[in-house]
């Protein structure tokens, strides 16, 4: 931490004693704001807060116990972006300095926090083609897409939670043409290590690919809101984006593809080949939206074994996901949204385990979702024999 505190503070100082033009701004579009003389660089610096307070209730028996509660910094992030030489390559840096940002030390990062989440340059080389090089997010699902920042609800769905795939290291290729005034495609596809973020021993298993296909049958939302929360710009006509994404994991080594446990056996790792689907669709209008999604996951031997065929304990999770998302803003900015979400496994060793979660929440977007207050509660069911009601708030700062 030390050292990472020294670094920031060079970079600060760089930025302030660097001959360079700032840029007019207002709060939400990033603290510092800086483009060279020359304008051969820029950089725009945007620090964010996310405070949580969380209270959960379990079924015991014949009533609810007692509530868990607890209060976190959620998220706490230094973001930098801007472009370098020429407006065409642009990159993206973002760091994670919370207790939970930092989570998941281990033996495949070098024992370091995984504070790095963004460190990857976006270069447009030809007309509509972007080439990334990098540490970003794969172009999964749409709600894991989004950015924390961004969210409807206090968080993320339970779908999420089980089939998301996240950030990895390695190469994206995007490009979008239009084949008519409104309609608009847009393509992605990543060439990845398979393995998650900040993991320094390169591959155990094999790579991971990850193709994407976008329609937006009306155009663009305005300020790309096929990517946030609520329609909290007020689209003045309908905006619909449908998604669909297949993401193949090549000999993978962790029990989500790229997410999850390590799968160890008596010769060193346990490997399967596992697919995941995922189906989305976002719709925009006068303050309603709705984001809708589906997933799939399937793997060629879901079952770890050691090299004997006894079992490891371990397993990849099968099985289907739906989360249904709509909400409406009034012009006062409060915002009323609910959720349902379901994943169901596929497997005969998750018999009671499929997950229900009915969500309702309030917003106030004070100034959009840069700085905002937001609650919700959650009535969920695990299985046929636990239940759950959890009531969070928060709000978030985002310069």
């Amino acid at each position: 931490m030390y050292r990472t505190s020294c670094l920031l503070g060079l970079m600060l100082l760089f930025a302030y004693t660097v001959p360079a033009q700032e840029t007019s701004s207002k709060f939400g579009n990033g603290m510092v704001n800086y483009v060279a003389k020359d304008s051969s660089w820029s950089v725009k610096f945007a620090p964010r807060i996310q405070f949580r307070a969380n209270s959960l209730w379990l079924y015991e028996g014949t009533q609810f116990g007692k509530p868990e509660q607890d209060y976190q910094i959620r998220r706490a992030r230094l973001k930098f972006d801007g472009f370098a030489y020429t407006p065409k390559l642009r990159y993206k840096f973002e760091l994670g300095l919370s207790s939970l940002d930092m989570a998941g030390a281990s033996e495949f990062t070098a024992n370091a926090p995984r504070i790095i989440y963004d460190a990857v340059i976006k270069w447009k080389f030809y007309k509509n083609v972007e080439l990334w090089a990098g540490q970003t997010k794969l172009p999964g699902n749409r709600e894991r897409v989004i950015s924390s920042a961004d969210m409807q609800l206090v968080d993320r769905s339970v779908l999420n939670r089980v089939f998301n795939i996240d950030r990895d290291v390695g190469f994206q290729l995007r490009h979008f043409f239009s084949i008519s005034e409104e309609i608009i495609i847009r393509e992605i596809f990543a060439l990845s290590q398979g393995e998650g973020r900040n993991v320094v021993t390169g591959n155990l298993g094999g790579h991971q690919y990850t193709g994407r296909i976008e329609v937006l049958p009306f155009g663009n939302f305005t300020k790309r809101g096929d990517y946030i929360g609520g329609d909290i710009y007020r689209e003045k006509n309908p905006k619909l984006s449908i998604g669909a994404t297949y993401d193949y994991n090549d000999n993978a080594v962790k029990t989500r593809s790229n997410m999850g446990a390590y799968m160890r056996n008596d010769i060193g790792f346990f490997e399967t080949d596992i697919s995941t689907i995922f189906v989305d669709a976002m719709f925009k209008y006068e303050g309603f939206s709705f984001m809708g999604e589906y997933s799939h996951r399937q793997a060629d031997n879901p079952i770890a074994t050691n090299s004997d065929g006894t079992l490891t304990g371990q397993e990849v999770y099968e099985g289907d996901g739906l989360n249904l998302q709509c909400g409406y803003l009034f012009d006062s900015n409060w915002e009323v949204a609910g959720r349902y979400s379901t994943v169901l496994p596929d497997t005969e060793f998750f018999p009671t385990e499929s997950i229900n979660e009915y969500t309702f929440g309030i917003s106030k977007y004070i100034v959009g979702h840069k700085l905002k207050f937001q609650t919700d509660i959650t009535y969920g069911t695990i299985g046929n024999t636990s239940n759950l009601i959890e009531y969070r708030m928060g709000f978030d700062l985002h310069f």
